[in-house]
């Protein structure tokens, strides 16, 4: 199985974002369904289309923009992307994973994720954001994982220790800034499928049996990408439904309630990623 993409191409992506900036940002943010207003906070910013940006890929979901975002942010450079692709839509691996690499080239060192899940634990509700401590990457266990293939050590060992796939120290920073903010913040497993198709009642409890707390279809590919690259990674999920484990019930999910959801989350989550960066020389 040969690779799809050399270091020559993540570096031929790195060097065009920087030509089209002057930041050199440490930190970067990959948005979620509903969470794209996060660019909003962003002052002085300076947006690539990723479609300008070579081998990078563009996303095809609605709530999705495709944009990269280069600014200050509470005294901190920051690269966000305003949108990632997915399995579903029919990119590769590798290609999913392509600008965590292609940030890495850049020189990002700490990776902020986020995403729109559906709430496995019963105790949770629509509405509440959850701090993600692990994860179960059944499409990476089944076979679908972006490390497979020849390994360049260059990138990345050949078998990452995956033990403390999200920072501990980083993790610790955003409970504390969730407690001085008053907002509440859940702490769980997610797990990441293939999706597009929601899942059955027999799968929301089948997922719950094996110890997740919220699932969606992105997140743990990019995380796994991140942590084999030497970036640290932290995580977060917007609860935006409770998943459905009953046959026959009256409800249902969609994808517009998963972006109302997002618009109702953001402000938290914006929040809380505010304070962590007023706050990170304490975790740099």
């Amino acid at each position: 199985m040969e690779r799809q993409f050399s270091q020559t191409q993540f570096q031929e992506s790195a060097t065009f974002i920087a030509s089209q900036t002057t930041y050199r940002p440490r930190v970067a943010f990959v948005l979620g369904s509903g969470f794209g207003d996060f660019v909003n906070a962003v002052s002085e910013p300076d947006v690539i289309a990723y479609q300008n940006i070579p081998h990078f890929p563009v996303s095809t979901v609605v709530g999705h923009q495709g944009r990269l975002v280069l600014g200050m942010l509470e005294g901190q450079e920051v690269m966000v992307m305003q949108g990632r692709v997915h399995y579903y839509e029919g990119f590769s691996m590798e290609e999913i994973t392509f600008p965590i690499r292609a940030m890495r080239a850049f020189g990002i060192e700490t990776l902020v994720l986020s995403n729109a899940a559906g709430g496995l634990n019963p105790d949770f509700r629509p509405g509440d954001l959850m701090l993600i401590e692990d994860q179960i990457n059944l499409l990476g266990l089944v076979g679908h994982n972006p490390l497979m293939g020849p390994n360049d050590e260059a990138l990345g060992p050949r078998f990452p220790d995956m033990s403390s796939l999200y920072d501990r120290r980083l993790r610790e920073l955003a409970l504390q800034v969730a407690t001085e903010l008053d907002i509440p913040l859940r702490r769980g497993v997610y797990v990441g499928l293939s999706g597009p198709a929601y899942e059955t009642p027999a799968e929301v409890r089948f997922l719950r049996m094996i110890g997740a707390d919220a699932t969606g279809m992105s997140t743990t590919n990019e995380a796994l990408v991140a942590h084999h690259s030497g970036m640290r990674v932290l995580g977060f999920s917007g609860i935006s439904n409770v998943a459905i484990d009953a046959i026959d019930s009256d409800r249902y999910t969609s994808h517009e309630e998963v972006l109302e959801a997002g618009r109702l989350l953001a402000p938290r989550l914006v929040a809380i990623l505010r304070a962590m960066l007023r706050r990170w020389s304490e975790v740099a």
